[in-house]
């Protein structure tokens, strides 16, 4: 995380005496569009920077026949300023692409190309040639790619993976198109534009393409009914990495939660499927699945009954005369706990959070309550992976002075709770978070919206 984006997560201003700040202009995207589409405007948010930092833009435009690839990033940076370079890294017809970069620090909101009017040109006249080929550009697969002929002087058909690498920016995309020669070389060379670290590999079948998608939710009886799970799209996974589909169940009784992962991951053992259960029952029922696999598309599990289904029985223990609040809650503090009596067994009751990081994905704070048999206030048995997740838990007992600390949701905004009643993570919250690697970043709702809009021709 940039040490320029801490003050604003945290909701402070950042004062620094004897020195002036520069605001720029703020944001990163990777959108694929038609051509008919070009020219290409987008708007960004702004962003306050170091002292002695200086405005970045850097924009690539890759053009393939009917489809085009634009990728953006914008924001502060220590590089030194240099004027607007237009550089030219493929040469049209057929796949080409261009980029600007600009650095600058004479005025606020100097990184302001808001167009690729500038970059797009219209390609020469070119004949038809004898060659056809499959034309794609696609963060998914490419099996539905169209057929073109390619023109003169295009004698090879490139298909590769085009890999980019920058703060916002980090998908695979599948490239296929007309080439003038058969080198695995689109870049012409280039490992840098800008901030963005860019390379490519036409060994395909090494890039496995799975399922990707994410799932959360809340409500009675998960233990018992399964849920549909689908997966919205498919993505192309990073060297060496194998496709993989995990869930996560916590059962208080009244309530059931479910998180639910698909998509790409590293593994020990790339072909793996494992059932845990954390804890319970009776008390708290906390549970995961999590199934690693080495070929294209087999995280496809279609419901939650893969892990329902290794659940221990339904037959519940007689009640005890323990009575606790019950509430699992995503990213907050559970505010409408109910007291159930718990099952006989059971010993005391739970109160804490459990986070959630994603690899290269978002997180969550899960808030909990309900009855414990475990001595060890540990949901999760001290397990700090899951799948893609890392996980961190704070029981509520782990700092007695609860009311003077800031809630999950809080943390999600970046400040501080002003309600000293309206619950509270423990203090040691922020800073084990931190020192567990879970950047701050991914603890805030902050945002940088970007929206892609044909210009007017």
């Amino acid at each position: 995380m940039s040490p320029a984006l801490l003050p604003a997560l945290l909701g402070l201003t950042l004062v620094l005496p004897g020195g002036q700040t520069l605001t720029c202009h703020s944001g990163s995207a990777m959108a694929v569009r038609e051509a008919t589409e070009l020219p290409l405007t987008w708007t960004v948010g702004e962003e306050d920077c170091r002292e002695g930092w200086g405005c970045q833009d850097t924009v690539m435009l890759l053009e393939n026949g009917p489809q085009v690839l634009l990728v953006l990033t914008k924001g502060c940076t220590q590089e030194e300023d240099h004027e607007a370079r237009v550089t030219r890294h493929r040469e049209g017809p057929g796949l080409s692409i261009v980029s600007y970069t600009r650095v600058c620090r004479r005025e606020d909101l100097c990184n302001d190309l808001s167009s690729t009017r500038s970059l797009s040109t219209p390609p020469p006249p070119t004949f038809p040639g004898t060659v056809r080929c499959p034309v794609c550009l696609s963060m998914e697969t490419c099996e539905s790619a169209t057929e073109v002929t390619c023109p003169v002087g295009h004698t090879h058909c490139y298909n590769g993976i085009l890999q980019l690498r920058g703060e916002g920016v980090d998908p695979n995309l599948r490239v296929q198109g007309c080439m003038s020669q058969a080198a695995c070389n689109l870049l012409n060379e280039t490992r840098k534009i800008g901030p963005l670290s860019v390379s490519e590999n036409c060994d395909v079948d090494a890039f496995r393409t799975c399922q990707k998608g994410t799932m959360q939710q809340i409500k009675p009886n998960l233990t018992k009914e399964p849920m549909e799970w689908d997966a919205f799209k498919n993505v192309t996974c990073d060297f060496e990495e194998v496709c993989q589909e995990t869930l996560l169940l916590i059962d208080v009784g009244p309530r059931s939660l479910i998180v639910g992962s698909k998509g790409c991951g590293k593994a020990e053992t790339p072909d793996s499927q494992t059932v845990s259960i954390h804890s319970g029952p009776p008390g708290v029922l906390a549970a995961s699945y999590v199934h690693f696999c080495s070929s294209n598309g087999c995280n496809n599990a279609s419901s939650t009954s893969v892990l329902l289904n290794s659940l221990p029985g339904p037959a519940a223990p007689a009640p005890g005369d323990l009575q606790c609040p019950a509430c699992v809650q995503i990213g907050g503090f559970c505010t409408d706990s109910k007291n159930v009596s718990c099952p006989k067994g059971t010993t005391h009751c739970y109160k804490g959070y459990i986070g959630l990081e994603e690899e290269g994905g978002q997180s969550s704070v899960l808030s909990i309550q309900g009855c414990m048999a475990q001595p060890s206030n540990s949901l999760l048995n001290h397990t700090n992976r899951i799948g893609p997740f890392h996980t961190a838990e704070f029981p509520e007992n782990v700092n007695k002075d609860l009311q003077t600390r800031a809630a999950p949701k809080d943390l999600q905004r970046g400040g501080a709770s002003k309600d000293p009643h309206s619950g509270a993570a423990p203090a040691p919250y922020l800073a084990q978070v931190v020192g567990l690697g879970l950047s701050l970043a991914l603890w805030c709702a902050v945002t940088s919206l970007l929206t892609l809009l044909p210009c007017d021709s």
